[in-house]
């Protein structure tokens, strides 16, 4: 299904960072509440300093395979949240040697993702 979000602003600034080394500053770490609609953080996100995302924030990601929290977290991007439906992707970041499938991926976004219309992009 096309979608009027295919070439997003979010989506070209994440597509430029797949593949590279990244920093993530975690601003909401693993186990902690979001601050207004209340849902617990089941995966360390926080943002790329530097990088602006179209909301004026800085671009956001999921930090992946970090079982605990972190207050930041060096990894490779090997993915894109890309939400169909809101110009907000999110970049999913893993420590490096660590891979994921989709569904993985899916799954460890699932809650915060599950109220978007949200699809891998690689």
């Amino acid at each position: 299904m096309e979608t009027q979000k295919e070439n997003s602003i979010s989506l070209i600034l994440a597509k430029d960072q797949l593949g590279k080394k990244v920093k993530v500053t975690i601003d909401r770490a693993l186990g902690t509440k979001h601050p207004k609609h209340g849902f617990v953080y089941e995966a360390n996100y926080g943002y790329i300093d530097g990088i602006t995302a179209p909301d004026g924030e800085e671009l956001d990601a999921y930090l992946l395979g970090v079982n605990e929290p972190v207050a930041s977290g060096d990894g490779v991007c090997i993915a894109i949240a890309h939400r169909r439906d809101n110009d907000d992707d999110k970049l999913i970041v893993v420590p490096e040697g660590v891979e994921m499938t989709d569904e993985e991926i899916m799954s460890a976004i699932h809650f915060q993702e599950q109220w978007f219309d949200t699809e891998i992009v690689r």
